[in-house]
């Protein structure tokens, strides 16, 4: 076990928690939350409880989304004074979705040590598990709360060829398939990772028009934590788009939103708009 005197230099440790099962926990991230002065903590309530089963007294200060940026000084403030504080989210590995931004900024800026441990984190472990291609990969964080905002994300990637990583909530989660349904077409392959490491874990991989009938065939399968992984565009040949089509793109792009100029290019040629769009992101400023 590790005490406070072996803590020499006052530090910032980012502290992942348990996902769900409490045995996930790491020995070095039980001897750093045992050890340090302070312990940031997205709900001192939750975290309480998880300090109180490893029978660990640190005390925790509240560090949310909403008073991050007002309370981070004053965290800077603790560990420039000599204390050594960690930092935990309600679950996973803060920042990842969670707060935590504005406090490491400020205390790399303020030359403060900052110390990541490795540990759980739902977006590896459900790509782990997923079967999609995992050599390129992005995380997205939550779906836009709008129809609109999901399917403006949607375009984004519908092209991209790595796969692409979502967090959603359960309330959202057959509208944000709709979504996907109308965006990416019944084919693509999505994986829903639900309750990672809990009692109802559940990882289903399919072609998204069959994954929406299997949600809806049992209500259970829309509760719990998600994660979704979309597989990305599967490497093919693009289609030859006419020089005129691109010309017209370009000339369109220095007025409008990519976006837009490739739906009018699209229109105007009757080509595909993802395809025009895809060209542009690459090929124009």
């Amino acid at each position: 076990m590790t005490d406070n005197k072996t803590l020499d230099v006052p530090t910032l440790y980012i502290v992942p928690t348990p996902i769900g099962n409490l045995g996930d926990i790491t020995q070095r991230a039980l001897d750093v939350l045992s050890s340090v002065d302070v312990i940031a903590a997205e709900d001192t309530r939750h975290t309480g409880r998880l300090l109180s089963h490893f029978n660990i007294q640190t005390k925790t200060f509240a560090l949310h989304d909403h008073n991050e940026q007002h309370k981070a000084q004053a965290l800077v403030d603790k560990l420039l004074s000599g204390l050594s504080i960690a930092l935990v989210s309600d679950a996973g590995t803060p920042l990842i979705s969670d707060p935590g931004y504005h406090l490491v900024t400020q205390c790399r800026q303020a030359g403060v040590k900052v110390t990541p441990l490795p540990g759980a984190c739902a977006v590896i472990t459900a790509l782990s598990a997923s079967g999609l291609p995992s050599d390129r990969f992005s995380f997205e964080g939550f779906f836009p709360a709008k129809s609109k905002g999901r399917k403006d994300k949607l375009m984004e990637i519908a092209n991209v060829e790595r796969t692409c990583i979502f967090y959603e909530s359960p309330h959202r989660i057959t509208d944000s398939l709709q979504d996907m349904l109308e965006v990416l077409g019944p084919d693509r392959e999505v994986v829903l990772a639900r309750e990672l490491t809990k009692t109802f874990e559940t990882i289903q991989g399919l072609p998204l028009g069959e994954l929406i009938d299997w949600i809806e065939e049992d209500s259970n399968r829309k509760r719990g934590e998600m994660v979704l992984l979309i597989h990305g565009q599967r490497e093919q040949k693009d289609e030859a788009l006419p020089d005129e089509a691109l010309r017209t793109l370009g000339i369109l792009n220095k007025e409008l939103p990519l976006k837009r100029a490739a739906a009018a290019t699209a229109e105007i040629y009757n080509v595909k708009k993802n395809a025009l769009y895809k060209w542009g992101l690459d090929n124009l400023d």
